[in-house]
């Protein structure tokens, strides 16, 4: 007769709770599931950087005046249903750019104008709104 070994419940426990811990701190320094949210449920595209990262709100100014002809060209894919916005509201004295458009097709058009993945330095969110 074979006998079954049962694993104690307590095991199983850590075990879960280990795996959760584990997949918590890859999401807290990957972002891995928020950017698998965001690009294939929202179709967004996020930098996730912290306030720290972030360039000061002058710097950005000037550079979104120098190369306004892009900032231009990007409005133009899609006349009032994409704009380039200069966003100081999340990080006090620091800025970034909210690039927003209307379909899948927008978002294409616009990324392959920068082809970056900052704007002239100066990191961007994608938002399809």
């Amino acid at each position: 007769m074979s006998k079954s070994r049962k694993i104690p419940a307590k095991i199983i426990i850590l075990v879960i709770v280990t795996l959760c811990l584990v997949g918590l701190f890859v999401e807290s320094q990957t972002k891995l599931i928020q950017r698998t949210y965001d690009n294939f449920i929202l179709d967004n595209r996020g930098h996730y950087l912290p306030c720290d990262k972030l360039p000061n709100e002058t710097e950005v100014l000037e550079i979104v005046q120098r190369y306004q002809d892009i900032v231009q060209a990007i409005e133009r894919v899609n006349p009032g249903h994409v704009g380039v916005e200069i966003d100081t509201s999340i990080c006090p004295g620091k800025a970034d750019l909210v690039i927003w458009y209307a379909s899948h097709q927008n978002r294409i058009a616009i990324e392959a104008i920068i082809g970056d993945i900052t704007f002239f330095g100066v990191p961007y969110r994608l938002q399809n709104r």
